[in-house]
């Protein structure tokens, strides 16, 4: 049986504040702690840098196997975007939108709900509309991406969907208008002379939080015609 005995506890000012026992048969007891920690602080200390120190070869061991295994990813690669091959380093879960607003500036491609569904960090590869936010950058390697910085032609020019939608005051606050811009591009490539519910359903991927989806629509159908009159 342990053996215990009283020890007061002084608060610094003379007096005792209370009575608390002692286990003479604890080997712990009696060290004295800096400040507030307790013995129980002191054990637990002990406990978690074992852990953290235990698991420094793993966690070594682990990445330098991954870096070498033959399935691992190349970081550095090759990316064709707005006609211009760039040479980035890539982490193997990152996210196209991701890489084109922090790794190249082109922060024209907006990043919304990160999750596919608002359509604000739409952009081309190859010439169709595909959400930036969940298109992994690995995968598009040997493709062409265009986002809305590379829409304007050598001289300046801004593309006719671009001046449309400035002409039909389809921007309100103008965090969609890019990825409404660039939806619009891809169907006008591929149906340049689309109906208004063929407009509407292209567009349909698009969230407007103000709303401005009429003026949108007014701005691709002024865009097609303007387009096809050369």
């Amino acid at each position: 049986m342990a053996k215990s005995t009283d020890r007061c506890e002084s608060n610094g000012a003379g007096t005792f504040d209370s009575i608390q026992p002692v286990d003479l048969d604890d080997p712990l007891e009696g060290i004295s702690l800096i400040g507030k920690y307790s013995r129980r602080d002191f054990i637990k200390g002990i406990i978690a840098s074992g852990v953290a120190i235990s698991g420094i070869p793993y966690m070594v061991n682990g990445q330098t196997r991954a870096l070498g295994s033959p399935g691992s990813v190349e970081r550095l690669i090759s990316l064709n975007v707005n006609g211009q091959v760039r040479r980035v380093d890539v982490l193997p879960n990152e996210t196209l939108v991701m890489t084109l607003r922090y790794k190249l500036g082109l922060t024209g491609t907006k990043l919304g709900c990160d999750r596919g569904e608002c359509g604000a960090c739409t952009v081309l590869i190859d010439d169709v509309n595909h959400y930036a936010c969940s298109t992994l950058t690995h995968r598009i390697r040997n493709r062409s991406v265009t986002t809305v910085e590379g829409l304007e032609d050598s001289s300046g020019e801004l593309h006719p969907i671009q001046t449309a939608f400035v002409r039909e005051l389809a921007p309100q606050c103008g965090f969609c208008t890019p990825g409404q811009i660039m939806s619009a591009v891809a169907l006008l490539n591929e149906n340049p002379n689309p109906t208004r519910e063929e407009a509407r359903e292209a567009l349909a991927g698009n969230l407007c939080r103000c709303g401005a989806y009429d003026h949108y629509l007014n701005g691709v159908m002024s865009a097609a015609e303007e387009m096809n009159r050369g």
